[in-house]
Protein backbone atom coordinates (compact mmCIF):
# COMPACT_ATOMS: atom_id res chain seq x y z
CA UNK A 1 0.00 0.00 0.00
CA UNK A 2 1.62 3.78 -0.76
CA UNK A 3 2.73 5.72 1.55
CA UNK A 4 0.03 8.57 2.26
CA UNK A 5 3.37 10.99 1.35
CA UNK A 6 3.90 9.42 -2.04
CA UNK A 7 4.45 11.36 -4.88
CA UNK A 8 1.88 12.28 -7.85
CA UNK A 9 1.83 14.56 -10.41
CA UNK A 10 -0.97 17.21 -10.08
CA UNK A 11 -2.20 17.56 -13.34
CA UNK A 12 -3.65 20.89 -13.02
CA UNK A 13 -0.81 21.92 -11.40
CA UNK A 14 1.81 21.09 -13.31
CA UNK A 15 3.94 19.67 -11.02
CA UNK A 16 4.72 16.71 -8.29
CA UNK A 17 3.24 16.80 -4.97
CA UNK A 18 2.53 14.54 -2.13
CA UNK A 19 -0.89 12.73 -1.77
CA UNK A 20 -1.63 14.40 1.23
CA UNK A 21 -0.90 18.09 -0.44
CA UNK A 22 -2.96 17.05 -3.46
CA UNK A 23 -5.65 16.41 -1.36
CA UNK A 24 -6.13 19.25 1.10
CA UNK A 25 -5.28 21.56 -2.69
CA UNK A 26 -8.26 19.48 -4.04
CA UNK A 27 -10.33 20.68 -0.55
CA UNK A 28 -9.36 24.24 -0.81
CA UNK A 29 -10.55 24.06 -4.81
CA UNK A 30 -13.70 22.66 -3.89
CA UNK A 31 -14.36 25.29 -1.14
CA UNK A 32 -13.31 28.39 -3.38
CA UNK A 33 -15.77 26.91 -5.79
CA UNK A 34 -18.66 26.84 -3.34
CA UNK A 35 -17.57 30.03 -1.96
CA UNK A 36 -16.98 31.60 -5.45
CA UNK A 37 -20.57 30.52 -6.93
CA UNK A 38 -22.47 31.57 -4.30
CA UNK A 39 -20.75 35.27 -3.05
CA UNK A 40 -19.21 35.93 -6.64
CA UNK A 41 -15.74 36.98 -7.93
CA UNK A 42 -14.85 39.12 -5.08
CA UNK A 43 -14.47 36.34 -2.53
CA UNK A 44 -11.20 36.63 -0.18
CA UNK A 45 -9.07 34.08 0.51
CA UNK A 46 -9.68 34.80 4.42
CA UNK A 47 -13.49 33.31 3.17
CA UNK A 48 -12.02 30.38 0.86
CA UNK A 49 -9.74 29.37 4.16
CA UNK A 50 -12.71 29.47 6.17
CA UNK A 51 -14.85 27.42 4.13
CA UNK A 52 -12.04 24.91 3.61
CA UNK A 53 -11.08 24.77 7.61
CA UNK A 54 -8.08 25.96 7.49
CA UNK A 55 -6.08 29.23 8.88
CA UNK A 56 -5.37 31.78 5.59
CA UNK A 57 -1.57 31.57 6.13
CA UNK A 58 -1.55 27.45 5.67
CA UNK A 59 -3.69 28.25 2.36
CA UNK A 60 -0.79 30.24 0.95
CA UNK A 61 1.11 26.74 0.97
CA UNK A 62 -0.70 25.04 -1.68
CA UNK A 63 -1.72 28.80 -3.40
CA UNK A 64 -0.17 32.13 -3.46
CA UNK A 65 -2.68 34.02 -4.95
CA UNK A 66 -6.40 34.52 -5.36
CA UNK A 67 -5.64 34.33 -9.16
CA UNK A 68 -3.51 31.24 -8.84
CA UNK A 69 -6.70 29.71 -7.25
CA UNK A 70 -8.63 30.77 -9.88
CA UNK A 71 -6.38 29.72 -12.73
CA UNK A 72 -6.42 26.17 -11.42
CA UNK A 73 -10.63 26.25 -11.28
CA UNK A 74 -10.93 27.12 -14.57
CA UNK A 75 -7.85 24.63 -15.56
CA UNK A 76 -10.60 21.92 -14.16
CA UNK A 77 -12.97 23.36 -15.57
CA UNK A 78 -11.53 23.07 -18.96
CA UNK A 79 -9.97 19.22 -18.96
CA UNK A 80 -13.59 18.18 -17.70
CA UNK A 81 -15.31 19.61 -20.53
CA UNK A 82 -12.24 18.00 -22.54
CA UNK A 83 -12.55 14.47 -21.16
CA UNK A 84 -16.72 14.83 -21.67
CA UNK A 85 -15.58 15.73 -25.31
CA UNK A 86 -13.22 12.95 -25.84
CA UNK A 87 -15.49 10.25 -24.50
CA UNK A 88 -18.44 11.49 -26.60
CA UNK A 89 -16.12 11.36 -29.77
CA UNK A 90 -15.17 7.75 -28.50
CA UNK A 91 -18.52 7.12 -28.56
CA UNK A 92 -19.60 7.73 -31.89
CA UNK A 93 -16.90 5.25 -33.40
CA UNK A 94 -18.76 2.61 -31.35
CA UNK A 95 -20.64 0.56 -33.21
CA UNK A 96 -22.94 -0.51 -29.70
CA UNK A 97 -23.12 2.88 -28.30
CA UNK A 98 -26.81 3.38 -28.52
CA UNK A 99 -29.04 5.63 -30.95
CA UNK A 100 -27.10 9.08 -31.79
CA UNK A 101 -30.50 11.13 -30.16
CA UNK A 102 -29.91 9.48 -26.91
CA UNK A 103 -25.53 9.99 -27.39
CA UNK A 104 -26.67 13.87 -28.09
CA UNK A 105 -28.84 13.94 -25.05
CA UNK A 106 -25.86 11.98 -23.07
CA UNK A 107 -23.55 14.69 -24.13
CA UNK A 108 -25.82 17.38 -23.03
CA UNK A 109 -26.63 15.75 -19.62
CA UNK A 110 -22.75 15.83 -18.95
CA UNK A 111 -22.35 19.29 -20.12
CA UNK A 112 -25.12 20.61 -17.65
CA UNK A 113 -23.66 18.29 -14.80
CA UNK A 114 -20.33 19.58 -15.56
CA UNK A 115 -21.12 23.49 -15.24
CA UNK A 116 -22.93 22.67 -11.97
CA UNK A 117 -19.88 21.06 -10.72
CA UNK A 118 -17.85 24.25 -11.74
CA UNK A 119 -19.93 26.93 -11.23
CA UNK A 120 -17.41 29.55 -10.38
CA UNK A 121 -15.30 28.97 -13.03
CA UNK A 122 -18.20 29.13 -15.19
CA UNK A 123 -18.97 32.78 -14.08
CA UNK A 124 -15.41 33.43 -14.73
CA UNK A 125 -16.17 32.41 -18.45
CA UNK A 126 -18.58 35.38 -18.70
CA UNK A 127 -15.96 38.04 -18.52
CA UNK A 128 -12.87 38.56 -18.94
CA UNK A 129 -9.99 37.81 -16.01
CA UNK A 130 -10.54 39.67 -12.73
CA UNK A 131 -7.01 40.79 -12.95
CA UNK A 132 -4.40 41.46 -15.10
CA UNK A 133 -3.00 38.10 -15.27
CA UNK A 134 -1.94 37.37 -18.71
CA UNK A 135 -2.86 33.56 -18.11
CA UNK A 136 -6.04 34.07 -16.48
CA UNK A 137 -7.03 35.98 -19.15
CA UNK A 138 -6.40 33.79 -21.59
CA UNK A 139 -8.22 30.94 -19.89
CA UNK A 140 -11.55 32.98 -19.39
CA UNK A 141 -11.50 33.16 -23.05
CA UNK A 142 -10.49 30.00 -24.07
CA UNK A 143 -13.73 27.69 -25.80
CA UNK A 144 -14.16 24.37 -25.32
CA UNK A 145 -13.09 23.09 -29.05
CA UNK A 146 -13.07 19.38 -28.18
CA UNK A 147 -16.41 19.59 -26.17
CA UNK A 148 -18.16 21.63 -29.62
CA UNK A 149 -16.55 19.36 -31.93
CA UNK A 150 -18.00 16.44 -30.33
CA UNK A 151 -21.20 17.63 -30.21
CA UNK A 152 -21.13 19.26 -34.20
CA UNK A 153 -19.79 15.37 -35.33
CA UNK A 154 -22.54 13.79 -32.97
CA UNK A 155 -25.29 16.72 -35.36
CA UNK A 156 -23.85 15.61 -38.28
CA UNK A 157 -24.25 11.99 -37.30
CA UNK A 158 -27.89 12.68 -36.68
CA UNK A 159 -28.78 14.30 -39.86
CA UNK A 160 -27.46 11.69 -41.99
CA UNK A 161 -29.42 8.98 -40.10
CA UNK A 162 -32.94 11.38 -40.71
CA UNK A 163 -32.89 12.32 -37.12
CA UNK A 164 -32.64 16.35 -37.70
CA UNK A 165 -33.92 18.70 -40.61
CA UNK A 166 -31.57 19.84 -43.22
CA UNK A 167 -32.26 22.88 -43.58
CA UNK A 168 -30.90 23.50 -40.03
CA UNK A 169 -27.04 24.97 -39.74
CA UNK A 170 -25.09 22.61 -37.94
CA UNK A 171 -22.12 24.49 -36.59
CA UNK A 172 -24.65 27.20 -35.34
CA UNK A 173 -26.37 24.28 -33.41
CA UNK A 174 -23.70 22.71 -31.43
CA UNK A 175 -22.43 25.90 -30.30
CA UNK A 176 -26.10 26.40 -28.98
CA UNK A 177 -26.77 23.39 -27.23
CA UNK A 178 -23.17 23.64 -26.12
CA UNK A 179 -24.01 26.92 -24.68
CA UNK A 180 -27.03 26.08 -23.48
CA UNK A 181 -26.07 23.28 -21.30
CA UNK A 182 -23.20 25.15 -19.80
CA UNK A 183 -26.08 27.67 -18.91
CA UNK A 184 -27.35 24.94 -16.72
CA UNK A 185 -25.31 26.23 -14.66
CA UNK A 186 -26.42 29.67 -13.70
CA UNK A 187 -28.68 29.22 -10.30
CA UNK A 188 -31.89 30.84 -11.46
CA UNK A 189 -32.23 28.67 -14.76
CA UNK A 190 -32.18 25.54 -12.54
CA UNK A 191 -33.68 26.43 -9.43
CA UNK A 192 -31.88 23.68 -7.98
CA UNK A 193 -33.48 21.41 -9.94
CA UNK A 194 -31.00 18.65 -10.85
CA UNK A 195 -29.03 19.34 -13.81
CA UNK A 196 -29.90 15.82 -15.75
CA UNK A 197 -33.70 16.55 -15.59
CA UNK A 198 -32.99 20.30 -16.43
CA UNK A 199 -30.67 19.55 -19.45
CA UNK A 200 -33.60 17.14 -20.57
CA UNK A 201 -36.35 19.58 -20.67
CA UNK A 202 -33.94 22.09 -22.65
CA UNK A 203 -33.04 19.08 -24.86
CA UNK A 204 -37.10 18.50 -25.47
CA UNK A 205 -37.34 22.08 -26.50
CA UNK A 206 -34.59 22.26 -28.57
CA UNK A 207 -34.87 19.65 -30.21
CA UNK A 208 -38.44 18.77 -30.82
CA UNK A 209 -39.57 22.51 -30.26
CA UNK A 210 -42.99 23.71 -27.89
CA UNK A 211 -45.60 23.85 -31.05
CA UNK A 212 -47.76 21.18 -32.05
CA UNK A 213 -47.59 21.85 -35.27
CA UNK A 214 -45.67 23.50 -38.29
CA UNK A 215 -45.46 27.34 -38.04
CA UNK A 216 -43.27 28.79 -40.85
CA UNK A 217 -41.79 32.49 -40.47
CA UNK A 218 -44.55 34.31 -42.70
CA UNK A 219 -47.13 33.35 -40.84
CA UNK A 220 -45.36 34.03 -37.01
CA UNK A 221 -44.40 37.54 -38.83
CA UNK A 222 -48.31 38.27 -38.70
CA UNK A 223 -49.26 37.72 -35.46
CA UNK A 224 -50.43 40.46 -33.65
CA UNK A 225 -48.33 39.63 -30.84
CA UNK A 226 -44.92 40.16 -33.25
CA UNK A 227 -46.49 43.53 -34.67
CA UNK A 228 -46.68 44.40 -30.39
CA UNK A 229 -43.05 43.12 -30.38
CA UNK A 230 -42.26 45.16 -32.78
CA UNK A 231 -43.84 48.87 -31.76
CA UNK A 232 -42.33 48.85 -28.66
CA UNK A 233 -38.78 47.80 -29.41
CA UNK A 234 -38.70 50.65 -32.23
CA UNK A 235 -39.52 53.02 -29.37
CA UNK A 236 -35.75 52.12 -27.40
CA UNK A 237 -34.09 54.50 -29.41
CA UNK A 238 -36.18 57.16 -27.76
CA UNK A 239 -33.56 58.34 -24.99
CA UNK A 240 -35.86 58.11 -22.00
CA UNK A 241 -33.27 60.65 -19.95
CA UNK A 242 -33.40 63.57 -22.37
CA UNK A 243 -32.42 65.98 -19.08
CA UNK A 244 -29.66 63.94 -18.25
CA UNK A 245 -26.12 66.30 -17.37
CA UNK A 246 -23.68 65.19 -20.34
CA UNK A 247 -21.24 64.27 -18.04
CA UNK A 248 -23.26 62.05 -16.27
CA UNK A 249 -24.29 60.49 -19.35
CA UNK A 250 -20.98 59.68 -20.10
CA UNK A 251 -20.58 58.26 -17.18
CA UNK A 252 -23.11 55.68 -17.50
CA UNK A 253 -22.28 55.05 -20.46
CA UNK A 254 -18.56 54.06 -19.62
CA UNK A 255 -19.72 52.39 -16.70
CA UNK A 256 -21.98 50.25 -18.52
CA UNK A 257 -19.33 49.07 -20.92
CA UNK A 258 -17.21 48.40 -17.93
CA UNK A 259 -19.95 46.24 -15.80
CA UNK A 260 -20.51 44.17 -18.89
CA UNK A 261 -16.89 43.63 -19.66
CA UNK A 262 -15.15 42.65 -16.08
CA UNK A 263 -18.60 42.39 -14.10
CA UNK A 264 -20.34 44.58 -11.62
CA UNK A 265 -18.18 43.21 -8.36
CA UNK A 266 -14.46 43.46 -9.60
CA UNK A 267 -15.56 47.07 -11.20
CA UNK A 268 -14.95 49.88 -9.03
CA UNK A 269 -15.48 53.80 -9.20
CA UNK A 270 -12.14 54.27 -9.45
CA UNK A 271 -11.85 52.08 -12.68
CA UNK A 272 -15.06 53.84 -13.56
CA UNK A 273 -13.23 57.44 -13.27
CA UNK A 274 -10.30 56.69 -15.18
CA UNK A 275 -11.92 54.99 -18.02
CA UNK A 276 -14.69 58.48 -18.45
CA UNK A 277 -11.14 60.75 -17.93
CA UNK A 278 -12.43 62.01 -15.03
CA UNK A 279 -11.84 62.12 -10.98
CA UNK A 280 -13.40 59.59 -8.63
CA UNK A 281 -15.29 62.58 -7.01
CA UNK A 282 -16.99 63.85 -9.83
CA UNK A 283 -18.27 60.39 -10.51
CA UNK A 284 -19.52 60.45 -7.32
CA UNK A 285 -21.22 64.22 -7.36
CA UNK A 286 -23.03 63.36 -10.45
CA UNK A 287 -23.86 59.95 -10.09
CA UNK A 288 -23.91 58.71 -6.90
CA UNK A 289 -22.46 54.98 -5.40
CA UNK A 290 -21.90 51.79 -7.83
CA UNK A 291 -24.91 50.62 -6.69
CA UNK A 292 -26.97 53.68 -7.99
CA UNK A 293 -25.48 53.74 -10.97
CA UNK A 294 -26.05 50.06 -11.58
CA UNK A 295 -29.43 50.37 -10.76
CA UNK A 296 -30.14 53.60 -12.91
CA UNK A 297 -28.34 51.36 -15.61
CA UNK A 298 -30.32 48.07 -15.60
CA UNK A 299 -33.70 49.91 -14.26
CA UNK A 300 -33.98 51.53 -18.28
CA UNK A 301 -33.02 48.40 -20.24
CA UNK A 302 -35.71 46.49 -17.97
CA UNK A 303 -38.27 48.64 -18.49
CA UNK A 304 -37.76 48.78 -22.01
CA UNK A 305 -37.92 44.58 -22.07
CA UNK A 306 -41.03 44.73 -19.53
CA UNK A 307 -42.57 46.80 -21.72
CA UNK A 308 -41.99 44.28 -24.30
CA UNK A 309 -43.80 41.36 -22.80
CA UNK A 310 -46.58 43.70 -21.41
CA UNK A 311 -47.34 44.27 -24.88
CA UNK A 312 -47.11 41.14 -26.38
CA UNK A 313 -49.15 39.67 -23.65
CA UNK A 314 -51.95 42.15 -23.62
CA UNK A 315 -52.10 41.62 -27.69
CA UNK A 316 -54.55 39.35 -29.35
CA UNK A 317 -52.68 36.30 -30.42
CA UNK A 318 -52.12 32.86 -29.02
CA UNK A 319 -49.99 31.31 -26.40
CA UNK A 320 -47.33 30.48 -29.27
CA UNK A 321 -47.24 33.12 -31.01
CA UNK A 322 -46.92 35.22 -28.19
CA UNK A 323 -43.73 33.52 -27.28
CA UNK A 324 -42.09 33.49 -30.34
CA UNK A 325 -42.71 37.63 -29.85
CA UNK A 326 -41.21 37.64 -26.57
CA UNK A 327 -38.27 35.72 -28.36
CA UNK A 328 -37.97 38.89 -31.11
CA UNK A 329 -37.95 41.06 -27.79
CA UNK A 330 -35.06 39.17 -26.32
CA UNK A 331 -32.56 38.97 -29.70
CA UNK A 332 -34.08 42.56 -30.17
CA UNK A 333 -32.68 43.69 -26.38
CA UNK A 334 -29.63 41.51 -26.66
CA UNK A 335 -28.87 43.37 -30.57
CA UNK A 336 -29.14 47.21 -28.60
CA UNK A 337 -28.04 46.50 -25.11
CA UNK A 338 -25.85 43.65 -25.07
CA UNK A 339 -23.51 44.91 -22.27
CA UNK A 340 -26.70 45.06 -20.12
CA UNK A 341 -27.16 41.70 -21.04
CA UNK A 342 -23.64 40.61 -19.29
CA UNK A 343 -24.08 42.82 -16.60
CA UNK A 344 -27.94 41.36 -15.89
CA UNK A 345 -25.62 37.62 -15.94
CA UNK A 346 -24.27 38.51 -12.78
CA UNK A 347 -27.75 38.85 -10.90
CA UNK A 348 -28.57 35.66 -12.20
CA UNK A 349 -25.98 33.89 -9.67
CA UNK A 350 -26.58 36.66 -6.73
CA UNK A 351 -28.17 40.02 -6.54
CA UNK A 352 -25.21 42.57 -5.87
CA UNK A 353 -25.51 44.68 -2.56
CA UNK A 354 -28.42 46.98 -2.99
CA UNK A 355 -29.66 45.94 -5.96
CA UNK A 356 -32.88 44.73 -6.26
CA UNK A 357 -33.11 42.24 -9.75
CA UNK A 358 -31.45 44.82 -11.55
CA UNK A 359 -33.33 43.98 -15.60
CA UNK A 360 -36.70 43.83 -14.24
CA UNK A 361 -38.47 40.84 -12.27
CA UNK A 362 -37.31 37.46 -13.30
CA UNK A 363 -40.07 35.78 -11.06
CA UNK A 364 -42.74 37.91 -12.79
CA UNK A 365 -41.59 36.83 -15.89
CA UNK A 366 -41.63 33.41 -14.58
CA UNK A 367 -45.29 33.24 -13.44
CA UNK A 368 -46.39 35.10 -16.16
CA UNK A 369 -44.73 32.30 -19.01
CA UNK A 370 -46.01 29.73 -16.70
CA UNK A 371 -49.66 31.15 -17.79
CA UNK A 372 -48.61 31.14 -21.27
CA UNK A 373 -47.57 27.43 -21.43
CA UNK A 374 -50.52 26.50 -19.86
CA UNK A 375 -52.92 27.87 -21.92
CA UNK A 376 -50.59 26.38 -24.88
CA UNK A 377 -50.82 23.26 -23.60
CA UNK A 378 -54.95 23.40 -22.61
CA UNK A 379 -55.32 24.65 -25.90
CA UNK A 380 -53.25 22.25 -27.67
CA UNK A 381 -51.17 24.32 -29.39
CA UNK A 382 -48.24 23.27 -27.20
CA UNK A 383 -47.12 19.94 -26.53
CA UNK A 384 -44.17 18.77 -24.32
CA UNK A 385 -44.19 16.15 -21.80
CA UNK A 386 -42.03 15.79 -18.49
CA UNK A 387 -41.31 18.58 -17.00
CA UNK A 388 -43.02 20.78 -14.04
CA UNK A 389 -44.14 23.61 -15.38
CA UNK A 390 -41.86 26.05 -13.18
CA UNK A 391 -39.20 24.22 -14.82
CA UNK A 392 -40.62 24.54 -17.78
CA UNK A 393 -40.95 28.32 -17.87
CA UNK A 394 -37.47 29.07 -16.93
CA UNK A 395 -35.96 26.66 -19.67
CA UNK A 396 -38.31 28.25 -22.14
CA UNK A 397 -37.14 31.87 -20.52
CA UNK A 398 -33.48 30.57 -20.80
CA UNK A 399 -33.29 29.58 -24.65
CA UNK A 400 -34.93 32.88 -25.76
CA UNK A 401 -31.93 34.28 -25.08
CA UNK A 402 -29.64 33.31 -27.89
CA UNK A 403 -25.93 33.49 -26.88
CA UNK A 404 -24.06 36.80 -27.90
CA UNK A 405 -21.58 35.47 -30.22
CA UNK A 406 -24.53 33.33 -32.41
CA UNK A 407 -26.50 36.69 -32.62
CA UNK A 408 -23.12 38.85 -33.66
CA UNK A 409 -22.27 35.83 -36.36
CA UNK A 410 -25.64 35.79 -38.08
CA UNK A 411 -27.75 38.89 -37.21
CA UNK A 412 -30.72 40.04 -35.66
CA UNK A 413 -33.05 38.37 -38.29
CA UNK A 414 -31.31 35.15 -38.60
CA UNK A 415 -30.69 34.61 -35.58
CA UNK A 416 -34.87 35.12 -34.69
CA UNK A 417 -35.63 32.46 -37.27
CA UNK A 418 -32.65 29.91 -34.85
CA UNK A 419 -34.57 31.01 -32.24
CA UNK A 420 -37.92 30.11 -33.29
CA UNK A 421 -36.67 26.60 -35.27
CA UNK A 422 -35.47 25.76 -31.46
CA UNK A 423 -37.99 26.93 -29.38
CA UNK A 424 -41.30 26.62 -31.48
CA UNK A 425 -40.99 24.31 -34.32
CA UNK A 426 -37.50 22.19 -33.13
CA UNK A 427 -34.87 20.75 -35.04
CA UNK A 428 -35.90 17.24 -35.59
CA UNK A 429 -37.27 16.29 -38.52
CA UNK A 430 -41.39 16.79 -38.61
CA UNK A 431 -44.20 16.31 -40.63
CA UNK A 432 -44.93 19.62 -41.73
CA UNK A 433 -48.92 19.57 -41.09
Amino acid sequence: MPSSRARVVDLAAGYDVSTTDATRRNEILEAANTVIASSGLRTSLQQIAEAAGILAGSLYHHFDSKEAILIELIRRYHAELDRIGETALQRLDDPDAGPIPDQIFALAVSIAQCAVRNSAALQLSFYEGPSDDPELKALTRREPRILQTAMLQALRAARWSGYLRPDIDLSTLADRVCQTMLHVGIAVIRNNAPADRTAAALCQILFDGLASRWFDDAELDKSNAFAAADEVIRTWSIDPNPDLDDRARHIRAVAREEFGRKGYELTTVRDIAKAAGMGTGTVYRLIGSKDELLVSIMQSFGDKVAAGWTSVLQSDSSPLEKIDALSWVNVSALDQFPDEFRIQLAWMRQTPPGATDPGGSFGTRVREMKRLLNDGVKSGEIRIDGPSSDMLARCVIGVQWIPENILLQVGTRNALVHVRDTVVRGVAERTKD
